[in-house]
């Protein structure tokens, strides 16, 4: 009885079965057939392949929100190298609600302004890594998925080396400000509070010249993340002109970004710059020489993900790459032997002898 069952089971599901069998005896084969079966198989190879590298590819994703988080301090990690002495500048911020962190947070280290020849070239590839960011602004999505995990090495180290003249002032370290906008400056002398507000000394000083060239090895704002590059890194300004103003208007964006390797609150910036000579004899270029980075903060917070492409997407175009192949060759393959036998027989018809 159980036997009669399955045999039934068996016959059922043998009626359903709707895909046309051909005996072997009633398949011909040729030279031709052989020569598309095979090119039929190496570009399926070929293209399910290519399919495949795409499916191991990710792409970035963006979205915008409004970010919420005013309460939280910002931490701006500064490395910048003035052409001056260290008695003779000063740095702190101020912002706009008037709160002044003063420059005690902040590093002043005696060093020779040339840069080692092992120094110039590190400054080099970064430069040219910037300029290229500029041009292509999909690189920084390969930056978000690689650069991120350190590849890129820090600067290298200052040469302290006691036979060189320390000509410079080197002025680094991290900083706490509130999340408002505010004004990161470097000007001449100490900076002081009086009862008309902030001020630096030797700035009321107008008949002194001072030369303000100057290399920023690293400007970053909110959480360190290695290996990720800011807009302003390896930035060298070099000015025979005295008096110089230097300023720096950066849009700090906060940046949440989740990859595959990483997950981190950071902080993205782009940067506009102007520069001119303050000259005192002249009424219309007023202003104090120095570097001045005026930053300020965007409403908007940004969410960058690592997307990957499903597994049910990726079998589903697989399958269409396999199946249209197939069918697209087998229908070229029938239009081409039909188009033969139909110019084959007129040629034969046509030159038929007559009786």
């Amino acid at each position: 009885m159980r036997r009669l069952n399955i045999k039934k089971a068996v016959s059922f599901v043998k009626e359903l079965d709707t895909f046309p069998k051909v005996p072997e005896t009633y398949v011909v084969t040729s030279a031709f057939g052989g020569t598309v079966s095979l090119s039929v198989f190496i570009l399926v190879a070929l293209l399910s392949i290519s399919e495949f590298l795409v499916y191991q590819d990710t792409w970035m994703k963006y979205e915008y929100e409004v970010d919420a988080d005013f309460s939280s301090k910002l931490k701006i990690k500064i490395d910048i190298t003035v052409a001056m002495k260290c008695e003779r500048v000063g740095a702190d911020v101020l912002d706009i609600s008037g709160a002044v962190v003063a420059s005690k947070e902040l590093k002043y280290e005696p060093v020779n302004f040339e840069s080692t020849p092992q120094q110039k070239v590190w400054y080099q590839i970064l430069q040219q890594i910037q300029s290229r960011l500029r041009e292509e602004h999909s690189l920084r999505d390969v930056l978000f998925k690689s650069a991120l995990k350190g590849r890129f090495s820090k600067p290298i180290p200052w040469n302290y080396s006691t036979s060189v003249s320390r000509n410079a002032c080197r002025i680094h370290g991290q900083i706490y400000v509130s999340k408002v906008a505010g004004n990161f400056h470097i000007t001449l002398g100490k900076p002081i509070n009086t009862i008309r507000g902030h001020a630096h000394f030797a700035s009321l000083i107008k008949t002194e010249v001072h030369n303000f060239s100057h290399r920023i090895d690293c400007l970053s704002f909110g959480n360190d993340v290695p290996g990720h590059i800011n807009p302003l890194d390896g930035t060298e300004k070099i000015t025979l002109e005295q008096n110089q103003l230097f300023q720096y208007f950066v849009t700090v964006v906060p940046t949440k970004l989740h990859t595959s390797d990483v997950s981190v609150d950071m902080h993205q910036f782009s940067v506009t710059e102007r520069e001119r000579v303050i000259n005192f004899k002249k009424d219309s270029s007023h202003g104090v020489s120095g570097i001045f980075i005026k930053y300020n903060l965007s409403p908007l917070m940004v969410r960058v993900s690592e997307e990957h492409m499903p597994l049910s997407v990726f079998l589903v175009r697989l399958c269409g790459i396999i199946g249209g192949i197939f069918a697209t060759s087998d229908f070229l393959h029938s239009m081409i032997v039909y188009f033969v036998d139909i110019i084959c027989c007129r040629y034969k018809v046509g030159t038929s002898p007559r009786r």
